[in-house]
């Protein structure tokens, strides 16, 4: 062995790639040298020059105990070195060393006996710098717990994505044993819907070396793949000092629990959003079809992909219920809705149809207990009890209903229907939470269901008492035609007190009467068949208009907290004269032949009811076709206009006044009144012939 064993013996154009560490050697910098058997340097590397100082030239040849050994340590080393060339048993330990300039350094070694072909014996040294070393010892070490004992799952991955290595926390993770993940590609564990994605990210990091942390994905494991779980994944790149890529590091947290409390939360929230959106959505109006599908659309498609409102058939009649029994119910659908197109819809009953349960279907059993019931997961057995018939079992089976809910709609303790849920497209079944947010909202809906069906009835019951005391059919009238129509209030809870009437006279003449009753509800139909009562009678006493008003005025006071306004007119065909008397009510309008329609001045006079106050009568000469029209204030008085620019808009309703009087009181109505209208309306119109 010479000094040229310092360069490389390799053929061909090779560089050497010394001048760039590319491994765990290169960073620890060992050094080797050989001794021959007298103790001569006979073998010197570079890294043995930048451990000790000395070059080649400097050292092969020289005795190495001298050179590099203190004179205290040369026994020592001497008895080392003959055991090593003697027996062959190596020697490792940390020895110091004189370094070249002097200091000493401490040296980790292990010695070796060496055999060349001739038989002669030499003895191999290799070090490395002792604090270097121990500390890559500790590293290594403090890196091999930690991946060990970490709850992080660590995976190393080689350049094509395939698993070098895992720690245990990534076999707990993924449920695949450590041996199982060496050698194969990452898409082949992950149990990620999203693993392209995953992957390709991970591609990118080998690329760039930019890091990418915190990666959150959800999948089922095959460890549970009933449940969803969720972890967070980062991924970094790996390379050697010299900058080549060895692979990638992935670290996988699992972080399910806290994806299951934020969803949790998430849905809370929701639920809260839920209930609040109903107590403004629900109940809007006095209608029960209107509150049903309000509860339709907003349990669709946040609760259930499919819903169905149904309310017994004898609450809507106000009928009292009967104990429950085991026997069918009658239910009336009211509303029905579905987050998408769904077959489910023609098993369903269609609102406003009238179908009958038997006293085995989980709905009726639900109106009979009062109580929810559940079905989690819907089979077969379950379909029959839940459509009404075979036909909806098939198309429910065809929909895939696959969890069912009903809910009771309770309001006052008294079982009005039943909420009916299914879920079709969304694949979590039913749970307790649903049906305490399902319950919420049918109580929230079932009250406004009540108060609108006892306001339906009693309504109902106030508007047949007020067309029953109205005219139902004009009389025949000479030199007179008449048209009439009575609108009940659009958006009140009550109907009024507006009438109106047509008395024939002896003579030929006709008394035209519109009048109205302030307040509403049945007292004020009551109160309105009073006051026309006795107007007839009045009438037939051939009294001046102004005198009638003065008799009501006084019977109106007799009734307690009502004040009425009205308007008495008795046209003569005869004279061609009308003459009219106003107690306080909207003024007449008057459209003659080629003029334009007018409001006629009359004194307007003191309510009915205020008590003391005389009424004036004013003749009006009506020639044929000239057009006079009564009205109460419900026709024109709005809370956002001026009453002037009403009356104005009436008054051009009339330019064509030689219209067919039912086609003009048509005109008066679609023009003038709105869905929202607040108060009812009498209106009368007529034409001289």
């Amino acid at each position: 062995m010479t000094a040229e064993s310092t360069q490389s013996d390799s053929a061909g154009s090779l560089e050497p790639e010394a001048s760039r560490p590319t491994g765990l050697l290169d960073v620890l910098n060992v050094g080797a040298l050989v001794l021959d058997a007298d103790g001569r340097i006979v073998f010197w590397t570079p890294q043995a020059e930048e451990l000790i100082g000395y070059s080649a030239e400097e050292a092969l040849g020289k005795y190495a105990a001298r050179l590099i050994i203190h004179p205290e340590h040369m026994q020592s080393v001497t008895e080392l070195f003959a055991d090593v060339l003697e027996t062959g048993r190596s020697w490792a330990g940390a020895f110091p060393i004189r370094h070249k300039d002097g200091s000493t350094r401490l040296m980790e070694f292990r010695n070796m006996r060496l055999l060349d072909d001739l038989g002669d014996v030499y003895a191999l040294g290799i070090a490395a710098d002792h604090t270097l070393l121990q500390r890559v010892e500790t590293d290594l070490a403090l890196c091999e717990q930690l991946i060990n004992q970490s709850p992080i799952g660590l995976a190393l991955m080689d350049p094509d994505l395939r698993y070098l290595m895992v720690n245990p926390a990534l076999e707990r993770i993924d449920g695949i044993p450590a041996e199982d993940h060496v050698g194969r590609h990452l898409r082949e564990t992950l149990p990620f819907p999203d693993v392209d994605t995953v992957e390709s990210a991970l591609r990118q990091v080998l690329t760039t070396g930019t890091p990418l942390l915190d990666q959150y994905h959800v999948g089922r494991p095959p460890v549970d793949p009933d449940h969803e779980h969720a972890w967070s994944l980062s991924f970094y790149r790996l390379a050697d000092p010299g900058g080549r890529v060895l692979g990638a590091a992935a670290s996988v947290v699992d972080v399910t629990e806290r994806h299951r409390a934020a969803a949790e939360a998430d849905r809370a929230r929701r639920r809260l959003a839920l209930v609040a959106s109903a107590s403004t959505r629900v109940g809007t109006t006095l209608e029960v079809e209107q509150t049903a599908r309000e509860l339709a659309d907003i349990a669709a498609p946040e609760l259930a992909d499919v819903v169905a409102v149904d309310v017994l058939d004898s609450v809507l009649a106000c009928r009292r219920k009967r104990r429950p029994d085991n026997g069918p119910e009658f239910f009336r659908a009211l509303a029905l809705k579905a987050s998408h197109p769904t077959v489910a819809l023609r098993a369903a009953d269609p609102p406003g149809d009238l179908a009958t349960y038997e006293g085995d279907r989980l709905v009726t059993l639900c109106v009979h207990t009062g109580r929810p019931v559940l079905v989690r997961h819907v089979g077969e057995r379950d379909l029959p009890r839940i459509a009404r018939d075979a036909e909806g079992t098939a198309l429910l089976a065809q929909a895939g209903v696959h969890s069912y809910l009903a809910v009771p709609l309770i309001a006052h303790g008294e079982v009005l229907g039943a909420l009916d849920l299914k879920r079709t497209r969304n694949p979590l079944p039913f749970d307790e939470d649903d049906v305490v947010l399902a319950g919420e909202l049918a109580t929230r809906a079932a009250v406004a269901i009540d108060n609108a069906r006892w306001f339906q009835s009693v309504r109902n019951t106030a508007v047949t008492l007020q067309r029953s005391l109205l005219p139902q059919h004009p009389p025949r009238l000479t030199g007179l035609e008449v048209a009439s129509r009575y609108q009940p209030a659009q958006a009140t809870s009550e109907v009024g007190g507006d009438w109106y009437d047509v008395i024939p006279l002896a003579d030929d003449r006709t008394a035209l009467v519109v009048g109205d009753v302030m307040g509403n509800g049945i007292d004020a139909a009551a109160t309105m068949g009073r006051l026309r009562t006795a107007t007839c009678a009045y009438a037939d006493l051939d009294l001046d208009p102004g005198d009638v008003l003065q008799h009501l005025d006084k019977i109106t006071c007799d009734l307690e907290h009502y004040i009425v306004t009205c308007v008495y007119a008795v046209y003569d065909p005869h004279s061609g004269q009308c003459r009219i008397a106003n107690a306080g009510h909207m003024p007449p309008a008057l459209a003659r032949s080629g003029a334009a329609p007018v409001l006629l001045d009359l004194p307007p006079g003191a309510p009915l009811g205020v008590g003391g106050i005389s009424f004036e009568t004013t003749t009006v000469g009506l020639a044929p076709d000239d057009l006079l029209v009564l009205y109460t204030d419900g026709l024109v008085e709005t809370r956002l206009h001026p009453i002037d620019d009403r009356l104005n808009v009436l008054l051009s309703f009339l330019d064509e006044a030689d219209r067919p009087l039912e086609e003009i009181c048509d005109l008066l109505l679609y023009g003038l009144r709105n869905s929202d209208d607040h108060d009812d309306v009498a209106l009368l119109v007529a034409r001289a012939k």
